[in-house]
């Protein structure tokens, strides 16, 4: 018996239950795919899928709908794969294991993939159901969202013609995302001359921050350890001659650095150990709100490389103190929305180059481009260059949405209240395809999904049934 077979709506439950049955994690979806085009094929409906694995499926109108504008209905395939301790599951060849408690649907030991399963089995479900009234319906699965949005990257959207689209992988009912950030990874490279120094080697830390996702919590205020080691540096290069020997922290390009490591070489042992308690003292102030634990830290060392000369230690610290960060605009449509910003994640030091990588952000594209150009523009003026990769673009906020005006008259309708009306400042699917079709107009949406632990995603039922009420008379009034 199947576990999910008296859950109301059935065909929307149902999909969902076939769909867990078939591995589907990131980068393992041809099996999933391949599903989809089949449900297509077994009912003559228009189906187009690419080698990548993503999936295009189109209905046509319902009687009188056949002049309504087309409507796109999309969302991602593939599912986070995350399982307890001592769960012996193999995710790759294995299906879930479905339970319920009446209230929640979840996996036993294993994520549930209700981001974005739901999104495939609410499309399937309107694909499949004859009784609900539509304009041509053209639904979108893609592949890889989760590991990069590699599907919607290099999905062919010729086969589309609606300009307006529902998004259905938001995890807060009530909530309506209409805009998201662009964004690239801006490495800016320095090059080094090395030359002997009669100085003491020492190791300077800066750390002790909480850091966090540069897009979600970029609007905290909390410092970041590679910029304050700039400051540091730089006070300790006023206070005594110094050579740089190299400078490394952070982790990844999308995450506020927590802690750098630099190695001097320094004529006055003293005075450096002097301005870095007071950096101490000034960031312990400044920071005491948000980043409590910070600390810089000076201690003897031994170098493996020669110290950089005095123009490659001038152009680097330049870089660390001089180069923006952090929030650089806010938007002026939606109260507390950071529009732009960029976060120098990654510090790396080799023999012969240092390389600084900012994520930079923006739901304008021009904006974003004004911050790859004001990189570039000091890295020209240091000898140094910008290489820009893995550009994608931002979804910018439409003031005039008529599919976000009719979404939020039914919700009201439904809830007896507006909904929310968001925008993020990360990169969602969205944006790449107001990149590909311009002009969308699209909502992001959906029931929800609370994660007590990783592999304890749950589904909420009750809010599956509105959200799916929902779809269904925002469709039926699309005529």
């Amino acid at each position: 018996m199947a576990v999910l077979e008296n859950l109301e709506p059935k065909r929307v439950f149902g999909f969902f239950e076939q769909m867990c049955a078939i591995p589907h994690g990131s980068g393992n979806t041809k099996a999933i795919s391949d599903w989809l085009k089949a449900f297509a094929d077994a009912r003559g409906l228009e189906v187009h899928q690419d080698s990548m694995g993503n999936v295009i499926i189109i209905k046509e109108a319902s009687a009188g709908y056949e002049q309504a504008e087309p409507v796109i209905f999309q969302g991602h395939m593939d599912m986070v794969c995350e399982k307890a301790p001592g769960c012996t599951k193999d995710m790759e060849t294995e299906g879930l294991d479905l339970a319920t408690d009446g209230d929640t649907v979840y996996a036993e030991g294993t994520t549930l993939g209700g981001d974005d399963g739901i999104a495939v089995a609410m499309a399937l479900a309107i694909l499949d159901d004859p009784e609900i009234q539509h304009p041509r319906f053209e639904a979108v699965f893609t592949v890889d969202e989760e590991i990069g949005m590699l599907g919607a990257v290099d999905i062919d959207v010729s086969p589309l013609k609606g300009r307006r689209m529902m998004n259905l992988d938001s995890e807060n009912e009530g909530v309506f995302t209409v805009s998201c950030a662009g964004g690239n990874i801006s490495r800016c490279v320095l090059p080094l001359t090395r030359a002997p120094f009669d100085g003491t080697v020492l190791r300077l830390t800066v750390g002790g921050f909480q850091g966090g996702h540069s897009g979600v919590e970029i609007d905290k205020g909390r410092g970041n350890s590679n910029m304050l080691m700039g400051r540091v540096l730089c006070a300790v290069n006023k206070a005594t001659d110094m050579r740089l020997i190299c400078v490394d922290g952070g982790l990844k390009d999308n995450a506020i650095a927590q802690e750098t490591v630099a190695v001097i070489s320094a004529a006055d042992v003293d005075a450096v150990k002097t301005v870095c308690a007071q950096m101490q003292d000034a960031l312990k102030n400044e920071y005491r709100s948000t980043d409590a634990g910070v600390f810089t830290d000076v201690g003897e060392t031994e170098a493996d490389l020669l110290p950089m000369d005095a123009a490659s230690t001038h152009n680097t610290v330049c870089l660390l103190a001089c180069a923006p960060n952090g929030i650089q605009a806010m938007s002026h449509e939606i109260d507390g929305l950071v529009q732009t910003s960029l976060n120098l994640g990654v510090l790396k030091t080799e023999e012969q180059q240092l390389s600084a990588s900012f994520c930079v952000r923006s739901s304008v594209e021009t904006q974003k481009q004004m911050l790859v150009d004001r990189l570039s523009c000091l890295m020209s003026a240091l000898d140094g260059s910008v290489e820009v990769s893995g550009d994608y673009p931002g979804w910018e906020f439409q003031k005039d949405s008529a599919l976000r005006d009719l979404m939020a008259e039914v919700y009201t309708e439904q809830y007896g209240e507006a909904p929310k009306i968001e925008a993020i400042h990360a990169g969602v699917e969205c944006g790449m395809f107001a990149g590909k079709l311009p002009g969308l107009d699209c909502v992001s949406f959906g029931p929800d999904l609370t994660e007590i632990h990783t592999f304890r995603e749950r589904m909420h039922i009750a809010s599956v049934q509105r959200t799916w009420k929902l779809v269904v008379e925002v469709l039926r009034r699309m005529k």
